[in-house]
């Protein structure tokens, strides 16, 4: 099984309707303080339900959705099917997209799923897919530290403030008894330090700094890049 498998599968990630809705209303409002103005053209890639999207795309002069999860993608056609900014792409047409093509890259909660070459090549892409002075933000990367236990206290914390703590106790034992840590032991998550994120990003061809985290962890670490 990879990764990808897992999340065209049913999996038990959100422990309620409730946690889906504010995860992806969370990171919206963090995607939309990023976005370029004037409204520029946005890649989301790895942007799972974006439940949000139409939210995000008002502020885009194109929005450009792409996850690997074939399954998810057609939740997304479905789902945005009306908004005439938004495009949900295969990944031959993601790959396809031409240089200078897009102002902003979103690639949140993506570099742990990949291996180190594979997000490398992921990278690349994006260096040519960006115009000049584009930005890259590479968000909820995996600390060396990181450990399920922190997950597991940010997601207790964040559904403390939401108004599904009981769910997400519920959802977290639930999760022990599913496949995902068996997936997390097998296949494994890609950690970074602050400096290694760094000098890929540098040797990519892009600027990098420092930035807080999109969604609800702060333990993880995020990264906003300019082409250079």
């Amino acid at each position: 099984m990879r990764w990808v498998d897992y999340w065209n599968a049913a999996n038990p990630i959100f422990v309620s309707s409730r946690h889906l809705a504010v995860h992806y209303r969370r990171l919206a409002d963090d995607i939309r303080t990023l976005l370029p103005a004037p409204p520029g053209r946005v890649l989301d890639f790895g942007c799972g339900e974006a439940l949000d999207a139409p939210r995000v795309a008002a502020g885009c002069a194109r929005l450009y959705l792409y996850d690997a999860a074939a399954s998810v993608r057609s939740r997304l056609a479905a789902r945005t099917r009306g908004v005439a900014n938004i495009a949900v792409l295969t990944p031959a047409e993601v790959a396809a997209l031409p240089q200078g093509a897009l102002d902003l890259v979103i690639a949140n909660s993506v570099a742990q799923y990949m291996t180190q070459a594979e997000f490398e090549g992921c990278l690349a892409a994006w260096q040519r897919q960006l115009a000049p002075g584009g930005r890259l933000v590479v968000a909820d990367v995996l600390p060396p530290e990181d450990r399920a236990a922190t997950d597991a206290v940010a997601l207790l914390r964040f559904a403390a403030r939401e108004g599904f703590f009981v769910a997400a106790v519920i959802g977290l034992a639930r999760t022990l008894f599913s496949n995902y840590p068996k997936l997390r032991r097998t296949l494994g998550l890609a950690r970074y330090s602050d400096a290694q994120m760094q000098e890929m990003l540098r040797s990519a061809g892009f600027i990098p700094e420092r930035i807080a985290n999109l969604g609800h962890n702060p333990a993880r670490m995020a990264f906003a890049a300019v082409r250079a």
